[in-house]
């Protein structure tokens, strides 16, 4: 009889275990199709700016081109059919437009999102530059840069995960020159690179942190990356100036408030660190 007792009693934890994995399973995916019922009923038949690329990889080195998106206007329901796998097409579908797309495009959502952090725009004494709205596939990936902005990134389905960098590793972190150009889906489904005319070269970042060459760039072994996964009703604050990679779950939701930064003392630091940077080249 003790025996019994002992195995029901290791049974009764791992059934509580299993019951509470389910129930936290259930939540997020209550949340994820809540969210989409919520948009399609709001916003539905709204059109948005939506970038679609072959790979995934928007705003980022292909060969010796900074290639950009295909921007394509298409409506909130149809853009959800894809992520849900209702409709098949060729390409990666990503609403990643940074031009506070949430206040502009979907001003439908701030009832149910807010328009500013409170504490924040009180910490910093103003409100935020951009609210911007992000959706995509899981395919969809932010290459490495940094932005002049302190950035809160709230994850509403779904999880974000993060590689970070702080500004004192701009010396091992290389950039080069490229010809931008912009990815154009034919009509055979087949994307192409067209270049931008009369534009000036970009200057990027070609290192992939996922996968980095230190044969070509040797001082990245000196880095010290950070990773970060952002879940579900959780919140970023990540600095003006860091570095920062990101990757997605499929059809995760987020929103991130942009507050100008000032420059102060650390953005004239970080002049000094590139500037030194550029004059003596890569450690």
């Amino acid at each position: 009889m003790e025996r019994h007792i002992s195995q029901v009693s290791q049974s009764d934890d791992q059934i509580s275990l299993r019951v509470l994995t389910f129930k936290l399973s259930s939540l997020k995916m209550f949340l994820q199709n809540f969210f989409s019922y919520l948009c399609r009923e709001k916003v539905g038949s709204k059109v948005i700016s939506v970038a679609v690329t072959p790979n995934g990889y928007a705003d980022a080195v292909n060969g010796d081109r900074f290639v950009m998106p295909e921007e394509r206007q298409m409506t909130f329901s149809s853009l959800l059919d894809i992520i849900e796998g209702k409709v098949k097409c060729s390409g990666v579908f990503y609403v990643q437009k940074q031009c506070s797309n949430l206040t502009e495009e979907l001003p439908e959502l701030t009832g149910d999102v807010q328009t500013h952090i409170l504490w924040m725009s009180e910490a910093l004494g103003k409100q935020p530059d951009a609210v911007n709205f992000w959706l995509g596939e899981e395919s969809a990936v932010t290459s490495m840069h940094k932005d002049h902005y302190e950035n809160l990134y709230c994850v509403i389905t779904g999880q974000k995960e993060f590689i970070l960098l702080p500004p004192t590793d701009r010396p091992f972190i290389p950039y080069e020159l490229y010809q931008p150009a912009t990815y154009r889906q034919k009509e055979d489904g087949n994307f192409e690179i067209v270049d931008e005319e009369d534009s000036t070269k970009v200057p990027w970042i070609p290192l992939d942190p996922l996968n980095p060459d230190y044969d070509r760039y040797p001082s990245y072994r000196l880095a010290k990356p950070l990773l970060c996964t952002v879940k579900a009703g959780e919140m970023l604050y990540l600095p003006s100036l860091w570095f920062h990679h990101v990757r997605q779950s499929h059809g995760c939701i987020a929103v991130n408030f942009w507050y100008d930064m000032e420059y102060d003392m650390k953005y004239n630091y970080f002049q000094l660190v590139e500037s030194l940077t550029n004059a003596v080249g890569s450690l």
